[in-house]
């Protein structure tokens, strides 16, 4: 997934870059942002999490 993407993919959630970093398990918002800009790559994990909430996998403490 590019940093486009990823910025897309969050947008169309509907997750402000807070919520974002905890559903995805980031305990800092910079983060959020790093992997948004490509400054840095995200992991595996983060991806199939990612991808999972895509295909609508929706938590029970998923932000309303």
């Amino acid at each position: 997934m590019t940093p486009t993407q990823i910025r897309e993919a969050l947008q169309s959630l509907g997750l402000d870059q807070s919520q974002a970093a905890r559903m995805l398990g980031y305990s800092r918002l910079a983060s959020v942002s790093d992997i948004g800009t490509g400054k840095r790559n995200p992991s595996g994990a983060v991806l199939r999490l990612l991808a999972a909430y895509l295909d609508g996998y929706r938590p029970n403490d998923w932000p309303s």
